[in-house]
């Protein structure tokens, strides 16, 4: 079985929807290793109350994150990191050596790149009076969403859609896609 690390700084909603799958037996995944680097990120705790490995790794505790990170991962056995809202950067270091799956709120390449995550997306996407939005579940290389595209799920934008709805509508859509893209890349 492989073992994936979720990295998240906030909430961790992907989290969730992997940890359900795995216990669904729907992907054979060991998940080895929650990381943030968010002292406050709600997915901390979310990953003691799974009874998962979870630890916090930033510039206030540790010299170098990126080794830190890079030393935790290979001790742990990761193949896989899935990106579950994590806002930093991924450094060559972790791009060279593990396979990195992020989930985008938009259809890439549309409303990707820097400043493009959760609710910037929706606001942008609201006010551009586009027709459709969706998730993409992407590879992860050194430049912000332009890895391989691994999968795409898109939604309706209904006239009464608010930034709002949409949100709730993406992240429904998002647990979807999220399992249909990491059993992908399984294959």
């Amino acid at each position: 079985m492989k073992s994936i690390a979720v990295l998240a700084s906030h909430n961790g909603s992907g989290l969730d929807a992997i940890m359900q799958a795995v216990h669904e037996k729907i992907l054979p995944l060991n998940i080895a290793l929650v990381v943030s680097n968010n002292t406050e990120a709600k997915v901390l705790q979310k990953a003691e109350d799974y009874n998962l490995t979870c630890k916090l790794i930033n510039a206030k505790t540790h010299n170098n994150p990126d080794d830190a990170l890079y030393e935790l991962l290979k001790e742990h056995d990761c193949e896989y990191i899935f990106l579950s809202g994590y806002m930093k950067k991924i450094p060559s270091i972790l791009t060279c050596n593990f396979k990195i799956i992020n989930s985008h709120p938009s259809l890439l390449p549309k409303y990707g790149g820097a400043g493009m995550y959760g609710r910037f997306v929706h606001e942008a996407v609201i006010k551009n009076n586009e027709s459709k939005s969706g998730v993409t579940i992407h590879e992860v290389n050194e430049h912000y969403d332009d890895g391989k595209i691994i999968l795409q799920k898109s939604l309706q934008i209904s006239p009464e859609d608010t930034v709002d709805t949409l949100e709730k509508k993406i992240k429904n859509l998002e647990k979807t896609a999220i399992v249909e893209g990491l059993a992908l890349c399984l294959k």
